[in-house]
This record gives structure tokens, C-alpha cells and sequence, in this order.
């Protein structure tokens, strides 16, 4: 019997990757259909910006409302009761917005440094062996970090609304006059030798900062230790006061005096400013307090033993071992609060201190261009937030852990 073979089918001819249409091949690319999905949603979103704007300008067009910045060029025609550059009713909103933004600047330029002594104290505190002051700052970190920041603000301001009259001032040794229209306390007369006392303190300021980096350098390379801390201080103590002395030591003071319902000469801290400063400082040094005490508590106990065994005083332990590395930790998240607190400073229209928020709700209401200078107030927060993390990233790269 002979052998019978079963049919073979031979397999059809068909097309393969390579001879497929381009077409076919090109959305089989999964690159190139996500290119396509994204380029399709970018035109999406232009057409609705596009058809949203065109909405809006017909509207205001129907309500007579001019569109566009060329208003910022128009006389402001109201006053700024607080500013750090000159300004009157006959200059423009240009100039207007400059002013609340230099003040804006001002009181978050002091809300990060008061929030962050005030955060650093509280956190080491948190952590320490007493009972009592541990126990202390525990309490002020629950009782400010719980507390909406806008209360705290309002808070403030009313106490010291209800200090006493300029003419039942609290003094402060013939120097300073604490009332319910803020402190008034005396200040050097005009001298030229105090502008070179303040070159002579930002000189010291930045030869401390190059000491400090070169320190830092020689000990890692050469294992030698600098008093840098020691010559920074004696850096930042006599050389404003060996250019006070060549100066001709001038010691004149513009005291305030008593005129009237109010004080006269000398310098003034607002209640507006001081209740926004304190409502701001306070509530962000709680959250510090705990980002301090997370990246104190990070650090590992054999190390604390081993310095305590070689018999390091505690402050030792915190400058050499304790902050350095804690810093690592700290400084990411302490990014984050010093952006909130920043933002935070907007809450200043509650209070009536005249910052970027409420100098922008005046021109609104004068104008009517509320998108405009909505706009300008969203760019510059904006701004505030992108240089703000971009320093603090520099920073955070700098005590960073550097691989070898």
C-alpha cells in the first residue's frame, strides 16, 4: 500500500509590514498618532481661547468698555498712603502698580525672614530634651498652623487698633512711641557717613559668605577648620563700625515729637503693615517648625551618640552635624512655604495696606478693566513663584549631598 500525502495548503500571498501603503504603516507609529492626538488638542484649545476672547471683546464692545493696556499710561488721580518710592495723584497707574508691587516685595521680603527665625526657633525647640519647652512649641504649632491665616490677620489688627492715642503713647525709652497708629521711633539724622556704613555692612556681608564657601572647601579637601563663624562676625561688627568712626562718628537722631493728634519725624511701622507682617510670619513659621523638626529627626541617633561621645557642646552638634544635614530635608518643602507665604500677602486688601491686591482693585474700580489687570496681578504672582523655587532649587543643589 502506498504511502498517501496529505495536501499541503500553501499559505496566500499577502502583504507584508514592508509592503503595505504609507498611509497604514504611519498610524501604526504610536509616536506619531500621540503627535497627533496632542496637536489635535493644541488646536482645540486655541480655537477656544480664540473664540473665548472674541467673546469677551464683543461684550465689552457692546458695554463700552475699552479692551487692551493703554489705560496704565492714564493719570491715577488717588493717593498711596504707604510707599517706599514717591508717588502722587498726578502720576500714572504705571508708576501705581510699581508702588504696591515694591510693597508687596517689602512685606514678603520680611515675612520669609521672620518665618523663618521664628520657624527654625520653634522647630529645634520642638525637639529638645526640656519637657516644658518642647511642650511650648508644640502649642504654638498647633495653635497657629490651625488658625486660617486671614483671622490671624484681622487678629492683630484689631489689637493694635486698640492701643492707646499718640497722646497716651506706651514709650519705649524716650526712643520709641508705640500707638494705635503703629511705632514711631527715632532714626540717624541724614549723614553721608551712614551710607557708608551700610556699604561697609554689605561688604562684610558678602566677604562672610566667600568665607564661609572657602572654610567649607578647605575642609573637605584638607581636613583644617576656619573660625569662620568668629572673623564673620568680627567682619560684620567692625567694618561698619570702622567706617562709622572715618566717618566722623555721627550720633545725631531724628526723634519723633508729639504735633498735634500725631508724631512727627522719625520712622513709622504701620498697623496695617505690622498686622499683615505678624499675621502672615506667624502663621508660616508653624508649618517651618515642622519641616525642622521632620529634618532634625532624619537625621540618624548614631551620629548625635558618636558626637556626644567625642564630647561636642550641643552647639557644635547643631552647626557641624544637626543643620547641615537637616538642610538637605528642610529645604524642598521650605520652598512650597515660602511661595504660600508670598501669596499669602494678598490677604493685605482685608487690612488696607496698600500691596499689589489692593492698589489693583482701585484701578479696576476707576477703570472698569478688571481682566487687564487681573492679568497683571496672575503674571506677577506668577513670576513670584517661578524665581522663588528657582532660588531655592540653587539652594537646595548647593547643600545638597555631592557624590564623589
Amino acid at each position: 500500500m502506498s504511502d498517501i500525502k496529505a495536501p499541503t495548503i500553501a499559505p496566500q500571498a499577502g502583504k507584508t509590514g514592508a509592503d503595505a501603503p504609507l498611509w497604514f504603516r504611519l498610524m501604526g507609529s504610536q509616536s506619531l498618532r500621540a503627535a497627533c492626538y496632542q496637536l489635535l488638542l493644541g488646536v482645540l484649545i486655541v480655537y477656544f481661547s480664540y473664540w473665548l476672547y472674541a467673546n469677551v471683546e464683543a461684550n465689552l464692545r457692546t458695554q463700552n468698555i475699552a479692551t487692551g493696556f493703554g489705560f496704565l499710561g492714564n493719570i491715577a488721580r488717588f493717593e498711596i498712603g504707604e510707599k517706599l518710592i514717591d508717588f502722587t495723584a498726578r502720576d500714572n497707574y504705571y508708576r501705581a502698580l510699581a508702588t504696591g508691587l515694591l510693597n508687596t516685595l517689602y512685606v514678603t521680603g520680611w515675612g520669609i525672614v521672620l518665618a523663618t527665625l521664628l520657624g527654625f526657633a520653634v522647630g529645634i525647640a520642638r525637639v529638645s530634651a526640656n519637657g516644658l519647652l518642647a511642650y511650648l512649641a508644640s502649642g504654638y504649632i498647633e495653635l497657629m498652623r490651625n488658625i486660617p491665616v486671614i483671622l490671624q490677620v484681622i487678629f492683630w489688627s484689631v489689637l493694635i487698633r486698640n492701643l492707646p492715642s499718640p497722646r497716651d503713647a506706651i514709650t519705649l525709652g524716650d526712643l520709641a512711641f508705640l500707638t494705635n497708629r503703629g511705632l514711631t521711633f527715632a532714626l540717624p539724622a541724614a549723614h553721608t557717613g551712614w551710607r557708608w556704613c551700610a556699604l561697609a555692612l554689605l561688604t562684610a556681608l558678602i566677604a562672610s559668605l566667600a568665607l564661609a564657601a572657602f572654610g567649607r572647601r578647605l575642609r573637605e579637601r584638607r581636613g583644617h577648620t576656619l573660625p569662620t563663624g568668629m572673623l564673620s562676625a568680627t567682619l560684620i561688627v567692625g567694618l561698619p563700625l570702622l567706617a562709622w568712626w572715618l566717618s566722623g562718628a555721627p550720633h545725631q537722631l531724628n526723634r519723633p515729637v508729639l504735633q498735634g493728634f500725631n508724631f512727627q519725624g522719625g520712622g513709622i511701622i504701620s498697623p496695617e503693615f505690622t498686622a499683615l507682617l505678624l499675621g502672615i510670619a506667624l502663621y508660616s513659621s508653624a508649618f517651618i517648625a515642622e519641616i525642622v523638626r521632620s529634618g532634625i529627626q532624619s537625621i540618624p541617633k548614631g551620629q548625635l551618640e558618636a558626637a556626644n561621645a567625642l564630647s561636642l557642646s550641643r552647639w557644635q552638634i547643631l552647626s557641624h552635624i544637626i543643620i547641615p544635614q537637616a538642610l538637605r530635608v528642610i529645604v524642598p518643602p521650605l520652598t512650597s512655604q515660602f511661595v504660600s507665604l508670598s501669596k499669602n500677602s494678598s490677604i493685605a486688601v482685608v487690612v488696607g495696606y496698600p500691596d499689589l491686591t489692593n492698589i489693583s482693585n482701585t484701578l479696576m474700580n476707576q477703570t472698569g478693566q478688571a481682566l487687564e489687570v487681573i492679568a497683571i496681578m496672575m503674571v506677577v504672582y506668577l513670576t513670584f513663584s517661578l524665581l522663588m523655587s528657582l532660588l531655592m532649587n540653587v539652594f537646595n543643589r548647593i547643600v545638597a549631598i555631592k557624590e564623589r
